[in-house]
């Protein structure tokens, strides 16, 4: 009772915490928060839409400022209410929360190593001490028996005194002498570059700001690095720049910059360390200009002009450039053409299209050409020597599964280095040795407390959609726990957008739900790639409701077919994947007993109105332009924010972060302001705001472990399983 009375103080607090009435929450103890109402509107195409939480939206200037405004105390207030609130709401489960917390944890190996990779005389790793949230990258030269260890960068002492921080990328120099490193404390994507001399471990006293977090690439001399620089405002990676060690980074030349504000760029080197690159895309284009790696203020030169709906990507190998395109493709094809005459007039074919498989990608070695390939949703590997005396298929047995090619920087191998996981197999990192078609279990995950495959099955089905489209759905559960009969609950998650595949792996913190009863499944629904190009395309822009749909009936039908009890089925969905569970929640409410949605993208139109939004005109091939009267129409049929109506809704947690750079905490918040006003219901509507955290959530690999346990208590606490 203490415990309550103590947070309904602090709700209280919150809720006061802003003294202006026009920004001022108002809230009871025990109560929701009620957020003011500031009418906004905007005109477009003849339609007046109004917001009346437009005012929650704060630059980042206004979020940083040591002196916050009025409207920057408001919102910070309203969001405080919001977190005060739902710790209240969820206090119950605070003993739940701990125990899951404590379970997720407990699972991890908390002294950990990688499986080592080889490159350039050394071998590379990371490797965790006991109890630390942040890893070591670490290298041997020549032998991981003999040699010594070089902590490259020591994760604890970077992110000591930092409430974030992240790697984003870190790359040694040609000689192995010099390493650049970028890191992001603000939780925002925006990095910032160190370099270290290897040598005596000092770091060099140059630094450069509002680089992207992977864009760091050294040229052969060992001195010059081309990186990635951001728009400071739409977060675009729209620059590259090239700098010299030793040098302010005002001296930097910028040598390429995509003025499309659709699309954006990167940099990096082929396998081959022959050529810097240089790769400007967006949803339906593609180009690739190169540069000769060992001289770096010499000229650049493009591969292919862009084109509207060409996309393409390039590797190196010998003489020739090899090419995965769309051109004439829709599932894309294989590709190659001589050093000096790269257009597309010079390309000639490897391996033709094929209507039932999607080429996802190439590795190239010396001996071999590994196509990594899709058909029937699942992932598989073609082996090809290249003198054509070997070409086959590796096999796999798992029902549904994950599988990718890993770290395979060297070329003078029949080695092949790949990760596989399922939904019931830990996931494991194999060699394959390409010749003798042998593969070796370097490492498996391991589970802490032990873990026995056996007790649990994955399943690999097809639902009906309504427009008869079958829709593959991968599941889990426990064998002891569920029986199939109309009686368990069950966690559908997806995601269904810009083509990304969603493939069935393990996990451990989802062990905490099989454990309990829950069966989880996976919707592999349109707008992803599972099913090849056109399983794409027929999940984006004007069919993008198909995605809604298929999400529905993969939920009716696991009810139809007793894997889940019809008051027992959860949803699931992050960033994209919770504009599908505000979609669903407003098609229709009362299939869903409770959904989580993270970092949701829910107020399309506003967001796609807004091109100083980061992600916003690199979009407009996903979802459309809304300056386009017939994607404004289809858009507004489905916003979430916007089709909110006075009805029943199901309960629903929604997670966010403060600093977010991709869907801005607003737009949840907004959502469920607006939630709080319409509907109809007293079913829980809670939301959690990570105040010093964006997209990802927490850093660490512990602390964002709180954040699932919040959720899975709440799944917990509804199905009545404490």
């Amino acid at each position: 009772m203490k415990h309550l009375c103590f947070l309904a103080v602090i709700l209280l607090m919150a809720c006061q915490h802003t003294d202006n009435k026009m920004y001022q929450t108002t809230c009871a103890p025990g109560n929701p928060p009620i957020a003011p109402k500031i009418s906004h509107s905007t005109d477009i195409h003849g339609n007046r839409l109004t917001d009346d939480y437009f005012w929650m939206r704060l630059t980042d200037e206004q979020k940083s400022s040591r002196s916050p405004d009025e409207q920057t105390r408001g919102v910070v207030a309203y969001l405080e209410a919001e977190n005060a609130f739902t710790k209240s709401a969820m206090a119950h489960t605070d003993d739940l929360q701990d125990k899951l917390f404590q379970e997720m944890k407990g699972r991890i190996k908390e002294t950990d190593m990688s499986v080592p990779v080889f490159d350039n005389g050394y071998w590379y790793y990371t490797r965790f001490d006991q109890g630390a949230d942040y890893a070591l990258y670490c290298r041997k030269k020549q032998s991981m028996d003999s040699g010594s260890e070089e902590i490259l960068v020591n994760g604890p002492e970077r992110a000591a005194g930092h409430d974030y921080w992240s790697l984003g990328g870190w790359d040694v120099s040609e000689d192995n002498h010099l390493l650049a490193i970028s890191e992001d404390t603000a939780s925002r994507r925006i990095y910032s570059v160190v370099f270290k001399n290897l040598d005596n471990g000092a770091l060099h006293e140059d630094k450069l700001e509002g680089v992207s977090g992977g864009g760091i690439t050294w040229a052969n001399d060992n001195k010059t690095v081309f990186y990635t620089k951001l728009d400071p405002v739409t977060l675009r990676s729209s620059q590259i720049w090239k700098h010299r060690l030793g040098t302010p980074q005002s001296d930097d030349i910028m040598v390429y910059e995509e003025k499309d504000e659709e699309f954006s760029t990167g940099v990096y080197k082929t396998k081959s360390d022959k050529f810097i690159v240089i790769v400007s895309s967006q949803t339906m284009s593609d180009e690739y200009r190169v540069l000769d790696a060992d001289a770096p203020d010499g000229e650049w030169r493009v591969i292919q002009p862009r084109e509207r709906g060409l996309e393409y990507q390039i590797d190196h190998f010998g003489d020739k450039f090899y090419i995965v395109t769309n051109l004439d493709a829709k599932n894309f094809r294989l590709m190659q053409c001589p050093l000096n005459q790269t257009s597309k007039e010079n390309w000639k074919e490897v391996i033709p299209h094929r209507t039932d498989v999607f080429l996802q990608g190439i590795e190239i070695f010396r001996d071999y050409l590994v196509v990594q390939e899709r058909k029937d949703g699942l992932t598989q590997l073609n082996i090809k020597r290249w003198d054509s005396s070997a070409d086959y298929y590796m096999e796999f047995q798992d029902p549904t599964y994950y599988m990718g090619v890993g770290a395979n920087p060297e070329f003078n191998t029949s080695v092949l280095r790949y990760g596989y996981s399922s939904l019931v197999v830990p996931i494991s990192t194999y060699d394959y040795d390409m010749s003798a078609r042998q593969r070796t279990l370097l490492k498996q995950q391991e589970v802490v407390g032990g873990y026995d495959q056996s007790v649990y099955a994955s399943e690999y089905l097809r639902a009906k959609a309504t427009d008869g489209t079958l829709v593959p759905i991968s599941l889990v559960y426990r064998k002891d726990l569920v029986k199939k009969d109309g009686s368990s609950p069950l966690l559908l998650y997806g995601y269904g957008s810009y083509g990304a595949s969603m493939d069935a792996f393990f996990s451990s913190t989802r062990l905490s739900l099989l454990d309990r009863g829950f069966v989880f499944a996976i919707a592999h629904i349109r707008g992803g790639q599972e099913l090849g190009r056109e399983w794409y395309e027929n999940g984006k822009l004007l069919k993008k409701k198909n995605t809604f749909t298929d999400f529905i009936d993969c939920g009716k039908f696991l009810i139809e077919e007793k894997y889940c009890a019809p008051d027992k089925l959860f949803a699931m969905g992050g960033s994209a994947g919770g504009l599908l569970m505000g979609a669903v929640t407003n098609m229709a409410p009362e299939l869903w007993r409770g959904v989580v949605s993270a970092v949701p993208f829910v107020d399309v139109i506003n967001t796609m109105l807004d091109e100083s939004i980061p992600l916003t005109t690199m979009e407009f091939d996903e979802w459309g332009n809304p300056k386009d009267r017939t994607y404004f129409d289809y858009m507004l049929s489905y916003s979430p924010y916007d089709n909110i109506r006075p009805m029943k809704y199901p309960n629903i947690l929604i997670t966010t972060g403060y600093w977010d750079s991709q869907v801005q905490y607003w737009e949840p918040a907004k959502y469920i302001a607006r939630l709080r006003q319409l509907k109809t219901d007293n079913n829980h509507l809670l939301m959690w705001c990570n105040m010093d955290a964006g997209h990802g959530g927490k850093s660490g690999r512990f602390e964002a472990l709180k954040e699932h346990a919040l959720e899975y208590a709440f799944l917990l606490d509804l199905a009545g399983i404490r």
